[in-house]
């Protein structure tokens, strides 16, 4: 008992250091994933998997709301185990089996993380995934950087290998903001350029994939000039790394929303704050034209917004519907017509 008292105690402290006044969701049924969904994109059809385990033991980005959907308490193999089992009953998922080109794997924490999701629950997924979905191409599991094991990526190539078509491990991790200070000090990210290149080296060394979710404008004070420039240095550094190391890398770009029980929710409720307008990430994005990366922009703002407080405003429809159309063709002459209508 004594092992996880400390860490649900460390999660509490975490929390409150980082100004955020959300609970955990203790009420959930553990034996039920949080939820899933469907994504076109260019890789084909995307099912994304949000797995209940408990929260995100970093819990200090000052602008996530994502632990609060996730348990203070230990959610075990067993419960994990009926989680997935969940995943393949359900009649959406059997009913496209065969048309599923890529699985993400989330827990809104750290999946290779095995004090939050058991390596043995992981290494049931996957096959689970050899088994059912013939056509998956790509594993996708996010993670923080840190908990990157060589030996498990090892393990789950091998794994993955066993599938009736060839399967690509990709690594995906929150970057958030390119900015130094805006990452580190301001959002508390806790991820250096260092280790995030030694993460580049180890998936390069397995031809393993990244992908990196960044955040446009996710603290107060930034202007949505400033917010457009970070992500397109962060497009310019990550594309200078793909050429330099021949890494294969993606971009998932989230328009910031403010979120309930945190720093940047009361700041939007104060006034402080206005979240970014879906013209500004079209913007952004075009940066990538020419380069060797994949971007998807997120439309999601997951039903954890303040009231007012997300990026999709009346009238954006038209915008939503070209954004997803770009997602699932990659032709930036769509965010051309945007920027320029």
């Amino acid at each position: 008992m004594g092992g996880p008292d400390k860490i649900e105690a460390r999660l509490l402290e975490l929390t409150r250091e980082a100004g955020k006044s959300y609970g955990f969701d203790t009420a959930h049924d553990p034996n039920e994933p949080v939820g899933l969904f469907f994504q076109e994109s260019d890789e084909g059809l995307v099912l994304f998997l949000v797995f209940y385990t408990r929260a995100c033991r970093w819990s200090l980005c000052t602008g996530c709301p994502l632990p609060s959907t996730g348990s203070l308490h230990h959610v075990g193999l067993r419960a994990l185990a009926k989680q997935i089992d969940a995943v393949f009953a359900r009649p959406d998922v059997r009913a496209r089996q065969g048309e599923i080109r890529k699985v993400i794997v989330s827990n809104q924490g750290s999946v290779l993380d095995e004090a939050t999701f058991s390596s043995t629950a992981l290494m049931y997924l996957v096959a689970q995934i050899n088994l059912q979905l013939p056509q998956v191409a790509a594993l996708s599991l996010e993670t923080r950087a840190e908990y990157v094991d060589e030996p498990e990526l090892e393990f789950l190539a091998r794994a993955m290998a066993e599938g009736e078509t060839r399967t690509v491990l990709e690594i995906a991790i929150g970057f958030e903001a390119f900015d130094e200070h805006i990452r580190n000090h301001r959002f508390r990210k806790g991820l250096s350029l260092a280790e995030f290149e030694r993460l580049v080296d180890k998936v390069v060394r397995h031809d393993f994939h990244l992908k990196c979710y960044f955040m446009q404008k996710p603290v107060e004070q930034m202007s949505d000039e400033e917010a457009v420039r970070d992500i397109e240095r962060a497009i310019d550094y990550l594309a200078d790394l793909v050429e330099r190391r021949g890494a294969h890398i993606g971009v998932h770009l989230n328009p910031t929303y403010a979120a309930r029980g945190t720093p940047l929710g009361e700041a939007f409720l104060a006034g402080r704050y206005v979240p970014p307008q879906l013209l500004d990430v079209a913007r952004a994005v075009r940066r990538a034209r020419g380069k060797r990366l994949r971007v998807f922009v997120g439309l999601n703002d997951e039903g954890l917004a303040v009231a007012g407080g997300s990026f999709l405003r009346p009238g954006d429809e038209r915008l939503v519907q070209e954004l997803e159309r770009f997602n699932r063709t990659g032709d930036f002459a769509i965010l051309d017509a945007i920027c320029t209508a």
